[in-house]
């Protein structure tokens, strides 16, 4: 047990590279906030939904967060979907019961009928931030749109990472023919104008989050390639590598198991950035009026109303609030994790 240290682990560079990051007071903070930000997000439909969290009637408790429940299970008269919203359904609710509704009573594509204002209605107590012009809540819209933009960037990144770094693998594993070809393709390809052709694509084919996911990820592997390339134009020629041959092993389990690791520290420090780069061209499409389909909840669509509408200043300072502040975030965390493995840095 003496070799554990506070994190619980025995690996003595992971220890200190830990030890870094947390030694650095804003890349520490900014992922705890990122962190907390990214799990309400996650829970949207407990924090902001048009449905109660949960529904005690007649002794009998109902999560319609989770279930569909008839109207005609309250006690009312059609069978169809109970709208908790409606005062006569809520009135039946009452009589045998009660409800517990999420902090905000909405969800991303709920529209307000009974606003005393046209829409956009400006900031109030039912509305925290206002509402778009549609009548649905923004704060509704940025937890759902948070939501979607984070899991689209991390996918986007995850998928993007496992390409550049199995092309930059093989391209300096190998070297020679096949990466003198690699890299006239890589020249080629990363000299195509990668927006004009996802403007292309997108206004053509109805976009979807699988389509769009696709369509940048054939430009965003780029990234990598260069960084793992030359990781293992480096490290391929040292002793161990060099033994490795020499005894036989494969070369799928040199780059995995010998060089691919080495590659991986410089791999790390990138994917925050990626992670940043990814979010921005969703919400550079979708402000675009290209990215996902009409009434999917977008920080850039919020970001497009708040241009179109600048009679409503709220739109376009809260969606432009909010996208500061998850980029700085993401730029914070990054600069921490890139100084934490950096060998000629040290915790405190």
């Amino acid at each position: 047990m003496g070799g554990l240290t506070g994190s619980g682990i025995r690996n003595p560079i992971l220890n200190r590279r830990i030890a870094a990051f947390r030694a650095n007071r804003r890349a520490n903070v900014s992922l705890y906030l990122f962190a907390v930000l990214f799990i309400i997000s996650v829970l949207a439909e407990f924090v902001a939904n048009d449905k109660p969290i949960l529904v005690w009637y007649d002794g009998k408790p109902y999560v319609p967060i989770i279930r569909t429940y008839l109207e005609s299970e309250f006690g009312g008269d059609l069978e169809i979907e109970a709208s908790y919203r409606d005062p006569y359904v809520a009135e039946l609710i009452m009589k045998k019961g009660w409800m517990i509704w999420p902090p905000v009573p909405y969800r991303y594509d709920t529209i307000d009928y009974e606003l005393d204002v046209p829409a956009p209605a400006p900031p109030s107590f039912s509305h925290w931030l206002g509402t778009d012009d549609g009548g649905h809540d923004v704060v509704a819209l940025i937890i759902y749109g948070f939501r979607i933009s984070v899991m689209f960037g991390i996918v986007l990144t995850v998928f993007s990472t496992i390409i550049g770094v199995a092309a930059g693998a093989v391209q300096g594993y190998f070297g020679g023919l096949v990466d003198l070809l690699f890299q006239r393709f890589i020249e080629m390809w990363s000299s195509l104008p990668s927006l004009y052709l996802i403007i292309i694509i997108t206004s053509v084919i109805q976009p979807t989050f699988g389509l769009l996911l696709v369509v940048l990820l054939l430009f965003r592997w780029l990234s990598l390639v260069g960084v793992v390339r030359a990781e293992f134009l480096r490290v391929r020629n040292f002793e161990f590598v060099k033994a490795a041959r020499a005894l036989g092993v494969s070369n799928t389990t040199i780059i995995f198991r010998h060089i691919l690791p080495n590659a991986m520290v410089s791999t790390f420090t990138f994917l925050p950035f990626i992670l940043n780069g990814s979010i921005i061209a969703l919400t550079s499409l979708d402000f675009l009026g290209l990215g996902l389909p009409p009434g999917s909840p977008s920080l850039g669509k919020l970001l497009a109303q708040g241009k179109a509408n600048l009679q409503a200043p709220w739109l376009g300072i809260t969606s432009f609030v909010v996208l500061s502040l998850m980029l700085s975030l993401l730029i914070f965390i990054g600069e921490g994790i890139r100084d934490a493995f950096d060998p000629r840095r040290e915790a405190g």
